[in-house]
């Protein structure tokens, strides 16, 4: 059912982007990228250099072991199964989460008050990558693709919660520094993109005994060689006739009695 080969991209690319950020918070340690320079302010020019360099930025060791996991496996299996279009799916679900974090208003859900937000890390393009692979698996309805689909959701099911502001699960002090808009721009962007790619790649195969009358006699040459070269084996069997018990009804009446 899986690929017996594993596609080279899909080895090299994760442990690029792995490298990068990496990269992105060594030198975040080092001084540079300080307070909120290269991230996504919403709203404000200033944030648009966030679009391309906030996924790179984490502002924890914790925070980058999170993402740095889901990255690996959803990356992989995006470039294993989808290769055609995984460069695409990359870098427009990339860019286009980014733009629509960007052009959301940061208000605080619960107050409606305006909130000055910086928003780092790479869990928008993990919504990307796992709301592409998920529904793209539903939208070809192929079974290896399906099942592409189904071990997303066992393994990272719970991030649909993370759609959601934590102020509606739990008592908070102070806003919380999760950015559910960052989550939720990568899931839009990532089913978007599986419907729009949904005719390109494997997709369900459907066999020639699946189309409506698929089989014609006619055109069986091999069947019609056969009835000509064996005309016995279509002769008409005798059949016995069928009685009519009104022709024996005495009959019938004299044994009965």
């Amino acid at each position: 059912m899986f690929k017996n080969v594993i596609y080279k991209n899909a080895i090299i690319n994760p442990l690029l982007m792995l490298g990068a950020m990496w990269m992105g918070y060594f030198l975040q340690m080092q001084g540079f990228f300080a307070s909120c320079f290269g991230a996504i302010i919403p709203l404000l020019p200033e944030g648009l250099l966030g679009i391309i360099t906030a996924p790179l930025l984490h502002g924890s060791i914790d925070h980058i072991v999170g993402n740095s996991i889901p990255i690996a496996v959803l990356m992989f299996l995006l470039y294993q199964f989808y290769p055609r279009v995984a460069n695409k799916v990359f870098i427009i679900g990339w860019l286009s989460a980014g733009l629509l974090l960007w052009m959301l208003p940061p208000i605080d859900i619960l107050t409606g008050q305006y909130l000055y937000t910086c928003t780092i890390g790479a869990s928008g393009v993990v919504y990307v990558l796992a709301f592409f692979l998920f529904f793209s698996g539903v939208f070809k309805w192929n079974m290896t693709l399906l099942t592409i689909s189904l071990l997303v959701v066992l393994y990272y099911g719970s991030l649909i919660w993370g759609m959601f502001p934590e102020e509606l699960f739990y008592n908070m002090q102070e806003p919380s520094k999760i950015s559910w808009q960052a989550h939720l721009s990568g899931a839009v962007v990532g089913s978007i993109l599986a419907f729009v790619f949904k005719n390109v790649g494997d997709k369900k195969k459907k066999y020639i005994w699946e189309f409506p009358n698929y089989y014609s006699e006619k055109d069986d040459k091999l069947w019609q060689e056969y009835k000509e070269n064996h005309p016995e084996d279509f002769l008409e069997l005798p059949f016995k006739k069928n009685e009519d018990p009104w022709a024996h009804l005495d009959e019938i009446r004299k044994n009965s009695s």
